[in-house]
């Protein structure tokens, strides 16, 4: 059975006439004598789309429940035995209720479409998929309901349903949308005039693309070449060379002259290497297209003007952009005789496509960097050694023949001629045969001894020996070379994808890579430099950002620390990142044919520098977002809880002032204690907003010391009321670094927090055995003091929202703070380089837990020292356990 057709009306928003362009195709078919029914379609209480749906045979919607509500959906089994050859179905990108046999609507429709049943259905552009987040960011409502793109654009036909927002906000007020009590909410919502107008070119241009994919369907199906100019498109050409900006912002201009249209740049590789590329130069060329609404892409060739025209037709391009050869007059010249530069042959096989060719600043400066050729000084030198000396220990062995032979010496000298090639290269190699010939000729030539050769096929012979072996001498010194720099890809491609993973996994660090460099190119010293006033110009101030191995002093030859970076002997590698930024190695000059390889390390130092960048910004966001949110928070503080105490202070003295009117001493005091309770909870509110405000406020900096919780412990529990806390602190805990003011308003806010939460509950305040921590704060080993109590406790989940600034539980009133007292002790905790953590209480309740660090210092162990430290009474109520007068602080 042939698969089904599907039709579908593409709409720019609810109420351009989908569904009703819809209903009228499914008559036209009808009254063709073709079978239509309506499998499932809305009328939105809208009379026209319900008039047009009387005209057809409808199958009854099938009624599911859930949660309580029944639900519409389209009945697909009974639509499947009714078997119509064309099925309505409306709202494609529906989602089903939960018990159908699919979840969304467009798998019912596939179905309908196997059966080979064809289909005519309605999506709105905002129910596209690749498209939901852009129409979220214009009308501020995010769809639900969605669909992969890629089905959509399976749609044997797709027909654009469009009005202009003017006509439908019109039609919208006349009521023909929405009912009259949603018009005035859609036209200032969704339905204003930007809105739609953005949703409008989103369509289009979406209907666009689908058809530029249709249109190089079709030409590659039937193998057209030539250009048809249905949609401007420039391709610009990079080669890697530091034209490629330049071309890349006249292509730019070039485009802005028309309305729409595609911007690529393509740079074509050699399969064999990189011979002028520069990788930095290629990734800021990338970036730049990206910015300008491009793209880039990298294509491989042995021919760049092919391949570059061959990418052209394949997009359908219709203008090229291209830059004058940086080749010198005399290369110039040769390329001419050779058939032109690659700008030359790209006009010249350009056929119809329009091709620019651009001027530049590194006209006639050559190519850049060149691939290295040779095999290195050293082993050339042996080669031409070999060339010399081989041939001569050959014609001795040759000597110990009393017979002397042409053919035998001949051969014997081509494989010493080999044996230089495979060491030397070419031109030792030639050397040798050049040699080896006159030796042939002289010793093993009739006349032996003298230069004369008597017989002419001799001299065709020792021509032949001196061609043959300049011709195996070639294909050695090709193989050899070949190798190496196989052998060269192998290691570059390798660290290559060792710099890869790393990035994929954000591992590289700056030092890391600068460290792995010296490894790499065998270098002492890896550095990395930024111009400090982030000035491009050469005479900038360069500061050190990274380094690695050994480096020199930063500064010019005068040492005056101005100007460029560079070591004292000269033999350094300068790569340019970019024009404020330049990697710097130490040691050794690299050859050419390592710099390809810098220049990969440059690019992944310039990522991870962003990267870097990136997170102290995203850092910097989110603190002044904090700030942000602190401040809008203390607003309704202030307007709330601080005004609660005023109001009690006011309500008290305007008594108290009250003209002719006289008080009894026990009412007088009641006002007078009114006055002297709310002051002291105004006190505390100011109080925390003060410490809140010096927690998110740089600066804020805890002046430590050697410390012991003993020494705070009495004064942060002098307004607790008698009797609540019970003290039970183990003898001779270690020393603590801390701030004592910090520390006393930690533990006393703790406390507070404690009494308001849990009234009745016994609250007790424990050292750990021996004071120490099982667990380490920075490698150093911690104090810890345990505030418990056995009160309602909080839930697990609800622990990390306890200590948010402006947070209570839920059964406390707003009179009793602003919720600041937990994320004080917090942040004052973690200011001193400790840790304040929730447990629950076994048996009920909570226990807060602070850690603070161990002093490094050497406590004092005389007892005759520590007596005045500890007030008898103190230790007394410590070791018999009574209650301890404290005092109130915040909230949790």
């Amino acid at each position: 059975m042939a698969r089904g057709t599907l039709r579908i009306f593409l709409g720019a928003a609810p109420g351009v006439g989908k569904t009703y362009e819809m209903l009228e195709e499914a008559h036209r078919l009808a009254g063709r004598g073709e079978d239509v029914v309506i499998a499932f379609a809305l009328d939105h209480g809208r009379a026209d789309t319900r008039s047009l749906m009387a005209g057809l045979e409808s199958i009854p919607p099938r009624v599911l429940p859930y949660r309580g509500t029944e639900f519409e959906e389209m009945d697909l089994d009974a639509v499947l035995q009714r078997a119509p050859a064309v099925a309505v179905v409306d709202e494609y990108a529906h989602s089903n209720v939960p018990g159908s046999r699919h979840a969304k609507r467009w798998e019912d429709v596939d179905e309908l479409l196997n059966a080979g049943i064809n289909v005519l259905s309605t999506v709105n552009i905002q129910h596209l998929s690749s498209l939901g987040d852009v129409v979220a960011t214009i009308t501020e409502v995010r769809q639900a309901e969605t669909v992969p793109d890629e089905v959509v654009r399976r749609a044997d036909q797709i027909d654009l349903v469009d009005i202009s927002p003017e006509l439908l906000r019109q039609r919208l007020g006349e009521g023909k949308i929405y009912a009259p009590e949603k018009i005035d909410a859609a036209l200032a919502n969704y339905f204003r005039m930007g809105n739609l107008t953005a949703l409008r070119e989103l369509a289009l241009l979406w209907l666009a693309d689908r058809v530029d994919e249709g249109l190089a369907r079709y030409r590659a199906e039937n193998d057209i070449q030539a250009t048809w100019p249905a949609r401007e498109r420039v391709v610009i050409g990079l080669t890697g060379g530091p034209e490629g900006e330049i071309l890349i912002r006249r292509g730019a201009r070039i485009l802005n002259r028309v309305n729409g249209g595609d911007l690529l740049a393509v740079h074509v590789r050699a399969a064999d290497g990189v011979v002028h590329e520069s990788p930095q130069a290629l990734e800021a060329q990338r970036r730049l297209i990206q910015d300008l609404g491009g793209s880039y892409h990298i294509v491989s060739g042995e021919d760049p003007a092919g391949g570059l025209l061959d990418f052209a037709r394949s997009v359908n391009a219709t203008q090229i952009v291209v830059g004058i050869s940086r080749r010198g007059r005399i290369a110039g010249i040769f390329g001419g005789l050779l058939g032109g530069g690659i700008g030359t042959r790209v006009v010249r096989d350009s056929g119809d496509i329009d091709v620019h060719m651009v001027t530049h600043p590194f006209v006639g400066r050559g190519a850049g960097r060149r691939r290295e050729r040779d095999l290195g000084r050293r082993r050339v030198t042996v080669g031409f050694l070999l060339a010399a000396a081989l041939p001569i220990l050959l014609q001795l062995l040759l000597g110990l023949n009393p017979e002397p032979n042409v053919a035998t010496a001949e051969l014997v000298q081509l494989t010493g001629a080999v044996t230089v090639a495979l060491v030397g290269g070419l031109w030792p190699a030639v050397l040798a045969a050049l040699w080896s010939s006159l030796l042939v000729n002289y010793f093993s030539t009739p006349p032996v001894g003298t230069l004369t050769i008597s017989d002419p096929q001799n001299v065709f012979s020792l021509l032949v020996f001196v061609a043959v072996s300049a011709a195996v001498a070639v294909v050695v010194d090709l193989s050899a070379r070949r190798a190496k720099e196989a052998s060269r890809a192998r290691s570059e491609a390798t660290t290559l994808s060792d710099l890869t993973r790393g990035a994929a996994r954000s591992e590289d660090s700056v030092a890391g890579l600068l460290q792995q460099a010296l490894d790499v190119f065998s270098v002492r010293g890896a550095a990395l430099y930024t111009a400090g006033d982030g000035s491009e110009r050469a005479t900038a101030d360069w500061q050190l950002v990274a380094s690695a191995g050994e480096i020199p002093a930063l500064g010019d030859a005068k040492g005056s620390g101005r100007g460029q970076p560079a070591p004292d002997t000269g033999t350094e590698t300068t790569e340019q990142i970019d024009p404020s930024t330049r990697l710097v190695l130490f040691g050794r000059a690299l050859p050419a044919g390592d710099r390809r390889l810098l220049g990969a390390f440059g690019v992944h130092l310039a990522g991870h520098m962003e990267r870097r960048q990136l997170a102290d910004s995203r850092r910097e966001v989110l603190r002044l977002a904090e700030g942000n949110t602190m401040r809008t928070s203390i607003l309704p503080a202030v307007s709330h809880d601080l005004r609660t105490p005023l109001a009690g202070i006011k309500l008290s003295v305007g008594m108290l002032l009250q003209k002719g009117r006289h008080y009894a001493p026990e009412q007088e005091h009641e006002l007078l204690q009114t006055i002297d309770e709310c002051s002291d909870r105004l006190d505390q509110l100011v109080g925390n907003l003060l410490d809140m405000s010096r927690i998110s406020t740089p600066g804020g900096e805890p002046l430590l010391r050697p410390l012991r919780w003993y020494e705070v412990i009495p004064a942060a529990l002098r307004s607790i009321p008698t009797g609540r806390v019970r003290i039970d602190l183990p003898p001779n805990m270690p020393e603590i670094e801390a701030d004592p003011g910090m520390l006393e308003r930690v533990i006393a806010n703790i406390v507070e927090n404690a009494v308001k939460y849990a009234p009745g509950s016994d609250i007790a305040v424990a050292g750990s055995t021996g004071g120490l921590s099982n667990e380490t704060l920075a490698g150093r080993p911690a104090g810890e003091l345990r505030i418990i109590d056995h009160g309602q406790g909080v839930p697990a989940e609800r622990v990390l929202e306890m200590f948010r600034p402006f947070q209570r539980l839920d059964d406390i009133p707003q009179t009793t703070g602003v919720g600041l007292g937990l994320a004080v002790a917090k942040g004052f905790t973690e200011a001193m380089g400790g840790t304040l953590t929730a447990e629950q209480t076994p048996g009920g309740g909570l226990t807060m837990v602070i850690r603070l660090p161990l002093s490094t210092g050497t406590p004092s162990t005389d007892a005759h020292e520590q007596a005045p430290l500890v007030p008898q009474s103190f230790l007394t109520r410590r070791v018999h356990n009574p209650p301890l007068q404290t005092s109130p602080t915040e909230q949790r």
